[in-house]
C-alpha cells in the first residue's frame, strides 16, 4: 500500500509542477488566503514574534508584514514543487544573484562557510549557487520527518549539484569532504536543541540562543566567512547578496563572529521584514540562570 501511495503523491507533485506559472501563483493565493485567513496556521506564533521584533510599529503594520509573510511563505512552497520539474533554462529565470563575491572567496586557495538565514526563497537560491559556482557546494538540511517527501525534496535540491549533508547526523556525513575543497552552506539562524549548550544574545531585545557550531566549525577549520542574505525582486526571481566577513575566523574572540552574524541578521530583516520565516519559533527556549557563563553580552532580561 504504501508504495502505490507513493506513487500516487509523485504523480501528484509532478503533475502540480508542470502547470504553468500563472495558474499555480493563482493557487499560491488561494493557499495564502486559507492559511491566514481561514485556518491561521501558527498566526500566533508569527504574530508574537512581530510584536517582540517590531514593538515600535502598531497592530495594523505587524498584521500587513504577516499577511505579506503568508504570500511570500506559500509562493516559496508552489515555486519548490515547480523546480520538482524545472529545468535549467527556467532555473536561470527565477535567479539573478551576483556570485562574484562567493566566487572569489572559493578561489582563494581556503574553504568556505556561508552563514546564511530563513529566507525566501532558500530552494530556488540553492539551485542558483549550485548550477553557477566553481567550486564544489556543500548544504546542510533538516531531513523530512516523512520518508516520501524527504527523498522527493533531497532529489530536487540536489538536481544541479548541491551535496546533501543531513544535520541530524553532520559529523560522520561531513568527515568524507574535510580534507577536499568547499563551499558550505550553513542556516546559522537554526534554535539549537540543547540550549544550555548555545550561545545566549539580545535577538530584537529579548534573550535568544544561537547554535554554536557555524562559528566553531569556522575557527577549527580555519574557512573564509561569508555572510548571505536573498530576497525577491519581483515575484518568481529572487537575487543573492553576501559579503567576506572574515579569512581569518580564529583572530577574533570568542563569539564575536556570532554577533557579527546577529547584527547582520538583524539589518537584513528590519530592511525586508515579511521576507522572513516567521512561523519559525525563535524565542521558544526562555533564559535560565544556568545559561549565564554561555551570554555573549549583557542580557536585556525581564
Amino acid at each position: 500500500m504504501s508504495k502505490i501511495r507513493d506513487l500516487s503523491l509523485l504523480v501528484l507533485m509532478y503533475g502540480i509542477s508542470i502547470l504553468p506559472m500563472p495558474i499555480l501563483y493563482a493557487l499560491s493565493d488561494l493557499l495564502s488566503f486559507i492559511m491566514h485567513t481561514l485556518v491561521g496556521y501558527r498566526k500566533k506564533v508569527v504574530m508574537n514574534n512581530l510584536a517582540i521584533a517590531f514593538p515600535e510599529k502598531n497592530l495594523e503594520e505587524r498584521k500587513l508584514i504577516a499577511k505579506k509573510f503568508y504570500q511570500n511563505f506559500m509562493d516559496t512552497m508552489i515555486e519548490s514543487i515547480k523546480l520538482l520539474s524545472t529545468g535549467a533554462s527556467r532555473s536561470r529565470k527565477m535567479f539573478t544573484g551576483d556570485l562574484s563575491v562567493l566566487q572569489e572567496a572559493a578561489s582563494k586557495g581556503k574553504n568556505v562557510q556561508i552563514h546564511a538565514m530563513h529566507n525566501f526563497n532558500w530552494e530556488v537560491v540553492n539551485h542558483g549557487i549550485a548550477r553557477e559556482l566553481k567550486a564544489p557546494f556543500l548544504a546542510v538540511y533538516q531531513p523530512i520527518t516523512n520518508s516520501f517527501f524527504d527523498r522527493l525534496f533531497k532529489k530536487m535540491r540536489s538536481r544541479f549539484g548541491t551535496i546533501l549533508i543531513p544535520a541530524n547526523d553532520f559529523k560522520n556525513n561531513f568527515i568524507q569532504y574535510m580534507d577536499k575543497k568547499y563551499v558550505l552552506a550553513l542556516v546559522a539562524d537554526q534554535n539549537p536543541g540543547h540550549p544550555a549548550k548555545a550561545f545566549w544574545v539580545n535577538f530584537f531585545g529579548k534573550p535568544a540562543p544561537f547554535v554554536t557550531g557555524p562559528e566553531k566549525a569556522a575557527r577549527q577549520r580555519d574557512t573564509i566567512v561569508v555572510f548571505a542574505n536573498f530576497y525577491k525582486l519581483k515575484r518568481g526571481l529572487y537575487t543573492f547578496e553576501c559579503e567576506i566577513i572574515t579569512e581569518d575566523p580564529a583572530s577574533l574572540p570568542p563569539g564575536a563572529l556570532t554577533l557579527r552574524y546577529l547584527k547582520y541578521l538583524e539589518d537584513t530583516i528590519r530592511k525586508r521584514p515579511d521576507n522572513y520565516l516567521w512561523s519559525h519559533r525563535r524565542w521558544k527556549h526562555p533564559y535560565k540562570p544556568e545559561y549565564a557563563n554561555s551570554c555573549l553580552e549583557e542580557l536585556n532580561l525581564p
